[in-house]
């Protein structure tokens, strides 16, 4: 790999997470860096700790201004920005457009802006935060397996697209990350991710692996490859093991939900009782 030294890189989704210790990374190594996030304070708070340039905004019209921020060319790009919203073929029209938005189409939508230089220069390194998602599923939410296998659909097609014209590109696909995003996925995270998640840390070394290595997936958690196997191989058998994982964590949300309704239930009591007679009130109690 060559030097990353005054290379240029912008980071989507930088403000934290996978996408600050990617940041921080590159940094170290030399390059400059552009942290891009929604959130304009976390941005720049990391932008100032590792002496890059904050260029908050969307991660999908972010390129222009990251590049004018950069002195005019982008070397690397880290599609990391992400949305992981819960639910199924049930979720909102809209909850599911701000996922293609964000997980699929900012990438297409980089990769359109900075391809044509890439092509011209003779080099370029695209790297799309993908997620075990990506190459398995994710119980509980439908929108993010399905734009996570078509971020990694579009990462596979630009690298046998574009490999032999000087184009890098990677898919990191982690399982579980101690990030806020984690944090949010709930029981689900809790099931299947919790006990093997690793630090963001662990996900920017196993990316500069891979690109040491010229290798297009990268798997921080290795035991990935092992699960992406047996879904090739045995599909049927794969997709039951997986089933009863979902069984188990409709059982824990099913408990969960009478454990809330059984809160309630004492609260909605005690706040009658409060306000009621004395009959009230030893009800209530």
């Amino acid at each position: 790999m060559e030097s990353l030294r005054d290379s240029t890189v912008v980071v989507t989704g930088g403000g934290g997470g996978i996408g600050a210790a990617l940041a921080r990374r590159f940094a170290a190594e030399g390059a400059r860096v552009a942290v891009n996030d929604l959130d304009e304070a976390k941005a720049a708070a990391v932008a100032e700790e590792i002496g890059a340039v904050a260029v908050p905004g969307d991660a999908s019209t972010i390129v222009p201004a990251a590049r004018e921020a950069l002195g005019g060319t982008v070397d690397t790009f880290c599609a990391n920005a992400g949305i992981a919203p819960h639910g199924g073929q049930e979720a909102d029209e809209a909850l599911w457009e701000s996922a293609w938005d964000v997980n699929v189409m900012a990438h297409v939508r980089a990769a359109r802006e900075l391809v044509p230089g890439w092509l011209e220069r003779g080099r370029g390194r695209f790297v799309a935060t993908v997620s075990a998602a990506g190459l398995l599923t994710m119980l509980g939410s439908a929108p993010y397996s399905v734009t996570k296998h078509a971020a990694l659909s579009f990462a596979e097609w630009l690298a046998v697209t574009y490999k032999h014209r000087g184009i890098d590109v990677h898919a990191v696909c982690p399982q579980g990350v101690r990030t806020d995003m984690l944090a949010g996925t709930g029981a689900a995270g809790e099931l299947v991710l919790a006990e093997t998640a690793i630090e963001p840390e662990a996900v920017a070394d196993s990316l500069f692996e891979a690109m040491r290595a010229g290798r297009f997936l990268v798997l921080p958690h290795p035991e990935t490859a092992d699960f992406y196997t047996a879904r090739a191989s045995d599909p049927d058998h794969w997709l039951g093991g997986m089933n009863k994982m979902q069984r188990k964590l409709e059982g824990i949300l099913g408990r969960e939900a009478l454990l809330d309704q059984k809160a309630q239930g004492r609260t909605t009591g005690g706040a009658a009782g409060a306000g009621g007679s004395d009959r009230s009130q030893g009800a209530a109690r």
